[in-house]
């Protein structure tokens, strides 16, 4: 194994560590006010589990940007996708595919939303993904029905979590079993045959959670389907502490394709046009875990997680890009021309079949303590997590096969150690936040066509510095410098000859410094950040087309600004409400041209300054609303500024092209919901419709151009009891 990479930024931040540590006399904030590191007041109801930001407490500690969605404002507003959700929080951007948001590709602060690559998912603060060190790519993502909420975290936090610690750090809440029996129903209908049936209940410490939803898709021959199990228990231990145990079952049963239009298409047949009736998507997945939590006292506190999941997916389909000829030369170049194409005489049907075994544990340890003459919180864990894929491509010779010749059979393993320190020093209104994470990754991919085996690794130190001092017990500032690293997937650094390939991983430095408050009836957080890569990773078919694994050093830089206003009584007897989420990107810059691993060449056109594909400079949702009595109605507009969709920023597309590069435009699309609640126990009910408006606009052009989704409207209701 290579020994770990410790770069300027890791040595300085290590004597930085080392020098708070020692500091003798601590400066005198104590007249400052400041919520101080403490042990926790531990609740009787508190659930064994790993939350990313925590409560709003926590939340005015942190030394980065920090969000939640909690439950009222998912309901409040209706979110049909996780993507609609996403978008209240600054910096995030995410980019619709499908329709129900099934395969969301979220970006943080500028990095390419494609398969969500360069954020961590993360679920009760375990991992969400089915490999996300092999295989870092979102083909699926649990209904946002599930969630009680999301929590949002930026910056040095975290260096906690892993092992993507560039963009972002998102984690899924799911909901807290009741003691006491309790529960609801929900239905909901919708145009496009939309049906969403819902059923919660728990008692006893226990919450079985069922979801079912289908209808038709943004596109012709689109029609999802997907069913969620979800159980969760959580049984008191005594003095041995307390256990969650979580049990799901997802599925999915869709017919779906991976093309987009070429631009004769969308010309000459419109926005829904899919010919692909033939494409068919399934996914079975399963996942089991627990975490324990002891308490000692009021010193330290001892979580551990351990998780097991299994996810199958076999995508049957008949093209994959508008300029792929697996239905041949004059199958492409009809549709280029904007002609209709017959997919039943195309005889060829090619079935990519994947299955994913992903398990791994993780003990975190809090100590509180008062060296340094400080009040600290020392957090520090330790993960071993291993990955197993098995990737299968079977090329059939008719239009609805479902077997055939076998072109791919690879397996493939990543097994991961790694480990990381956090000390909260805290002198009265001034918090010092040193983090140290270590990631260790062991690859191997099998070739059982040629039985080629390889193997290689990867190791890596990743420091940071985070500070936080509250002004007052309304105002704080926050800021930090850390490392950012993302590992290379298994199939980049080890290529099907079983050969080593000469690729990084992904490497940055994030600054970040920023304010939170609260004033009167507003709350507030802004940010400013800057992320310098001096590598990173493109991958195929992120950027016009079938783009080679290159790397290249960029730069993002912009701010951010969240506020929430909210005030009982301003008008009449109800409470007027506002939140915004600004994104502000001037600066998503090729700094290099990004060269090709393959050759050690160049892109074409990337480069000379220009514009990062899929970072558009600006990015906003507003929401207004008003709460009386049992009513609550809102309108919300999210709109993103424009976008290129390759490196060369090419402006105007080619008039009969692929549909895989130009300028994309702007646009903004307009949301309402009216909820209506009699009360607990009781009926609620309530109608939306998301792009009122009916706005046609185009969201990708990496495999052809996809319009984002069409007007849709719901009406729900729901018994609780």
């Amino acid at each position: 194994m290579r020994p770990p990479r410790l770069s300027p930024l890791a040595l300085a931040l290590s004597i930085a560590f080392i020098g708070a540590a020692e500091a003798a006399t601590p400066p005198d904030l104590s007249s400052a006010t400041a919520a101080a590191v403490r042990p926790r007041d531990k609740k009787g109801d508190e659930l064994p589990r790993v939350e990313v930001v925590g409560n709003a407490e926590n939340r005015q500690q942190q030394p980065g940007s920090a969000a939640v969605l909690d439950q009222m404002e998912l309901e409040s507003s209706r979110v049909l996708t996780v993507n609609e959700a996403l978008r209240k929080v600054p910096g995030v951007n995410v980019r619709d595919e499908e329709g129900f948001g099934l395969r969301p590709n979220i970006g943080i602060r500028g990095l390419n939303p494609t398969r969500s690559t360069k954020v961590l998912l993360l679920e009760d603060g375990i991992p969400a993904a089915y490999a996300p060190y092999g295989d870092n790519a979102s083909y699926y993502h649990a209904p946002i029905d599930r969630y009680a909420r999301i929590e949002v975290l930026k910056g040095v936090g975290m260096l906690r979590f892993g092992p993507q610690t560039i963009g972002g750090v998102i984690n899924y809440i799911t909901p807290d079993p009741p003691q006491a029996l309790a529960g609801y129903v929900q239905g909901v209908v919708g145009n496009r045959d939309y049906r969403n049936v819902h059923a919660n209940i728990g008692g006893g410490g226990a919450l079985l959670d069922i979801i079912h939803k289908e209808g038709d898709g943004a596109r012709d021959n689109t029609a999802l389907e997907q069913s969620d199990v979800n159980l969760k228990y959580v049984l008191g231990l005594g003095e041995a502490g307390a256990l969650t145990l979580r049990a799901n079952y997802l599925h999915e049963d869709s017919q779906v394709t991976y093309s987009g239009l070429t631009e004769a298409e969308l010309r000459n047949f419109g926005r829904d046009y899919n010919p692909f009736k033939n494409d068919h998507f399934e996914i079975e997945h399963y996942g089991f875990s627990a975490t324990h939590e002891i308490d000692f006292g009021s010193d330290a506190v001892l979580t551990t997680s351990a998780y097991y999941f299994e996810f199958h997916r076999d995508w049957w389909r008949q093209s994959s890009t508008t300029t792929d000829t697996q239905c041949g030369n004059a199958f492409r170049d009809a549709r280029l021309r904007g002609e209709a194409v017959n997919v039943d005489a195309c005889n060829s049907r090619q079935g990519r079949l994947r299955d994913y075994v992903t398990r791994g544990i993780e003990p975190r340890l809090t100590v509180w303590h008062g060296l340094f003459g400080a009040e600290n919180e020392l957090a520090l864990g330790l993960r071993y997590h291993d990955e197993e894929q098995e990737r299968l491509q079977r090329n059939g010779n008719t239009p609805r096969a479902e077997t055939g010749t076998i072109v791919e059979n690879n397996r493939r393993t990543t097994d991961a150690t790694s480990a990381f320190i956090e000390n909260r020093m805290q002198w009265g209104a001034l918090s010092l936040i040193p983090a140290l994470r270590f990631e260790s990754i062991d690859y191997s991919r099998s070739n059982r066509l040629s039985n080629r085996t390889g193997d290689s690794d990867a190791s890596e130190f990743i420091p940071g510095l985070g500070v936080n001092y509250a002004i007052s017990e309304q105002l704080s500032l926050f800021g930090g410098v850390h490392e950012g690293f993302a590992p290379a997937r298994a199939e980049d650094i080890i290529d099907n000859a079983g050969g080593s390939v000469d690729v990084d991983a992904e490497r940055s430095t994030n600054i970040e410094l920023g304010v939170r408050g609260q004033a009167g009836s507003w709350n507030f957080e802004a940010a400013l950040f800057r992320n310098d890569f001096s590598n990173q990773i493109v991958v195929g078919s992120i950027a016009g087309g079938s783009t080679p694994l290159a790397e290249g050093e960029t730069l993002y830089q912009g701010a951010e600004l969240a506020l929430n206003w909210a005030q009982e009584g301003a008008l009449g007897d109800g409470t007027p409400y506002l939140n915004a989420a600004l994104t502000w990107l001037p600066d998503a810059e090729q700094r290099s041209a990004f060269i090709a691993v393959s050759n050690r060449q160049p892109l074409a056109g990337s480069g000379g300054n220009r514009r990062l594909p899929y970072a558009p400079r600006g990015l906003a949702t507003l929401r207004a609303g008003y709460r009386s009595g049992p009513w609550d109605g809102s309108v919300e507009v999210q709109a993103s500024d424009e976008q290129f969709a390759d490196f060369a920023n090419t402006g105007a597309p080619i008039a009969n092209g692929a549909g895989q590069v130009g300028r994309i435009a702007g646009h903004g699309v307009l949301n309402a919901t009216l909820n209506w609640r009699a009360g607990e126990p009781g009926w609620s009910g309530f109608v939306a419709v998301k792009n009122a408006a009916d706005r046609e606009y185009i969201v990708d052009r990496t495999r052809g151009i996809l319009l984002g989704n069409p007007r849709q409207w719901l009406v729900g209701a729901r018994y609780t009891f």
